[in-house]
């Protein structure tokens, strides 16, 4: 086998990489150990966030990834379900979070909503015990389950080889095989996601690369709920590093540490999208280690809904599904 680039692993960020080859005029294979995409590509809110990430170079790939999306998604018949993003400000302290970002270069297309114009722009959401909120209009959100099969299709239209069910092994000096077959190539691109050790073990330890895993849930809320765009609030705001890295972040935090230690403990912050069947992805939280158990822990879920209920505050709800996500 003889091609220009060959890229391990097909979930977004090898076929993401697998596009850019393309697009510079590169012949293509991507190898995948899996029948489909089972990792991380699929266990998220399948959110394009802009708002909120890192200023300078993060923040302008983000709108570069954005931008890449809002064409490709309607090229490979993906559907946008929601756009834009509103970060709900419970304490007073968030809405100065919130109104600092506005005066940032990377806010001057965010607007603030004070409780009043929050209650009348979206009823749904303005609650008095909330304090305004941030509107970005920047993101957008898919359904990753779907997604990440639609977008594998539209590449293989596009003259992209992809082999599944794949064994890759990588030797110290460079070559390639596949399933026993030698894999001539001039690029390689490693992205197996967690299982990078298996590939790259001096990099896993020079870098210290830890997994993180996140607990996710679909929740079904009543019959007729609509919620206007993906939802973030305090919590997420001491998380993500552009707000984090604003000085009037550290009073939030501190209010935080003593009001939701547990919460901060776990890693909680609340992120919440709608689906086109109506129900809500709601997450998450954040927990470090090596390897990635089974298992959801049914009190970091707990205070997942708290939160969830706390800013939202639905009349009912139901759990329908939940599981585990990871990255490393």
């Amino acid at each position: 086998m003889n091609t220009d680039v060959v890229i391990v692993g097909a979930g977004i960020v090898g076929m993401a990489c697998a596009w850019a080859a393309k697009q510079r005029g590169h012949e293509v294979l991507v190898l995948e150990k899996d029948d489909q995409c089972v990792g991380a590509s699929i266990r998220n809110f399948g959110f394009v966030t802009v708002t909120g990430q890192g200023r300078g170079t993060t923040w302008n790939r983000a709108m570069a990834t954005r931008d890449i999306w809002a064409r490709v998604a309607p090229e490979a018949g993906i559907q946008v379900l929601q756009q834009g993003l509103l970060v709900l400000a419970q304490r007073p302290e968030a809405a100065d979070v919130l109104q600092a970002l506005c005066r940032q270069p990377e806010g001057h297309a965010l607007e603030w909503l004070d409780g009043a114009t929050l209650a009348c722009r979206y009823p749904r959401l303005g609650a008095t015990h909330l304090q305004g909120a941030l509107y970005s209009p920047h993101e957008l959100r898919i359904e990753s389950r779907q997604a990440i099969n639609q977008l594998k299709t539209w590449l293989e239209s596009q003259g992209i080889a992809f082999k599944n069910r794949v064994t890759a092994n990588v030797l110290p000096d460079g070559r390639l095989f596949a399933d026993g077959q030698q894999v001539v190539y001039q690029h390689l691109v490693i992205a197996p996601g967690p299982a990078l050790a298996a590939f790259a073990p001096e990099l896993v330890a020079k870098h210290a690369v830890r997994t993180c895993r996140l607990s996710m849930l679909r929740v079904r809320p009543p019959t007729g709920y609509v919620l206007p765009a993906p939802v973030m609030s305090d919590l997420s705001l001491v998380r993500y590093r552009g707000y984090a890295e604003l000085p009037s972040s550290q009073a939030l935090m501190s209010r935080l540490q003593a009001e939701q230690p547990e919460h901060l403990a776990h890693g909680v912050h609340l992120i919440a999208v709608q689906s086109a069947d109506g129900s809500l992805v709601v997450g998450d939280s954040h927990h470090y280690g090596g390897t990635v158990g089974p298992f959801v822990d049914a009190h970091t879920e707990a205070l997942i809904l708290q939160e969830m209920q706390t800013v939202l505050r639905l009349p009912s709800y139901e759990v329908v599904e939940r599981w585990v996500g990871y990255y490393p």
